[in-house]
């Protein structure tokens, strides 16, 4: 079997956006999103460590950042992605905490720039990601972790027909309060037999 550390990380494209790894000169481009839409996403997000610093505003804790996501490539634990429209960088999405043995799952995180919301450019990217995980990752499952309250992202998760696999309460810290979640999934099964409808919907030319 292929696991993530043998897969070639390549740039991945759907039909509008680009997904590639971020990099140190990203940060510009990386803060101004974050600085701007800092109301639209901090209250999704788990509360900074103290005393540790922002890479919103430190360049030297962004270089970490991009440098920590490359490590967790190279070991087959994670994979993150900058989402990009016509080369503008307006969010992230993520596959984290992989999971290999009898498990072969992880969990997709992702945001985008309050600006750029509700034009279909997460799902386009979730089924653009959902590719590489299932046919060069080989996983056979994906999670997705969404409060109930966040409209926007369940959105997401019901658009692309995730199965909605009910609610774990007080699932994650979130901002300091330890918040109940709905958890969506989809497997390779699913995907088997989804794959051409979603491909046809987001990812191939029209």
């Amino acid at each position: 079997m292929t696991w993530g550390h043998a897969v070639v990380y390549p740039e991945l494209q759907g039909r509008r956006v680009m997904l590639r790894p971020l990099v140190a000169s990203d940060f510009d481009a990386w803060r101004d999103v974050r600085t701007r839409s800092r109301d639209w996403l901090v209250k999704w997000e788990q509360r900074p460590i103290p005393g540790q610093p922002d890479a919103a505003v430190d360049k030297r804790a962004w270089v970490a950042r991009c440098n920590a996501r490359m490590r967790e490539r190279e070991l087959g634990t994670g994979y993150g992605f900058g989402i990009f429209v016509r080369g503008r960088f307006v969010g992230e999405i993520n596959i984290s905490s992989v999971q290999r043995g009898p498990f072969q799952t992880a969990y997709v995180g992702y945001w985008i720039d309050e600006a750029m919301a509700g034009n279909g450019y997460v799902p386009e990217a979730f089924v653009v990601v959902a590719k590489f995980a299932f046919e060069e990752l080989m996983l056979h499952r994906l999670q997705v972790s969404i409060i109930p309250r966040n409209r926007p992202s369940n959105r997401v998760a019901e658009k692309l027909g995730l199965r909605n696999e009910g609610i774990a309460l007080r699932y994650l810290e979130i901002n300091g309060v330890w918040e109940d979640h709905v958890r969506y999934a989809i497997t390779a099964e699913d995907w088997a037999e989804k794959r051409e409808q979603y491909l046809k919907e987001w990812v191939l030319p029209t």
